[in-house]
């Protein structure tokens, strides 16, 4: 199961298991991100490199206008999967609350 989730702040919620079978759904909400938001994945069990993909394309976006995602709450699985494709070189990743 996959869930991407708006919240009134504007920071953004992922669940579930991001792959490829979910991109256009995680779109539908990644598209309305206009500003620097957090990304909570707390509850994320796994990410493809087309959920990496969907997460890089917007940070394009939003790096163009000085914005970025913050990405918290990475499980260590979850962190490796961006270490080992040195995603940590270009998101701000944020330590458990």
């Amino acid at each position: 199961m996959f869930a991407i989730r708006m919240l009134e702040n504007g920071d953004v919620v992922v669940s579930g298991r991001f792959d490829a079978s979910r991109v256009d759904e995680a779109y539908l909400v990644l598209d309305r991100v206009k500003g620097t938001v957090r990304v909570d994945m707390k509850e994320l069990e796994y990410i493809s490199s087309a959920g990496l993909g969907a997460l890089l394309r917007t940070q394009k976006r939003l790096a163009d206008a000085g914005q970025s995602l913050i990405l918290t709450n990475m499980s260590k699985m979850v962190r490796d999967v961006f270490r080992i494709a040195r995603f940590d070189l270009i998101f701000r990743i944020e330590e458990q609350a």
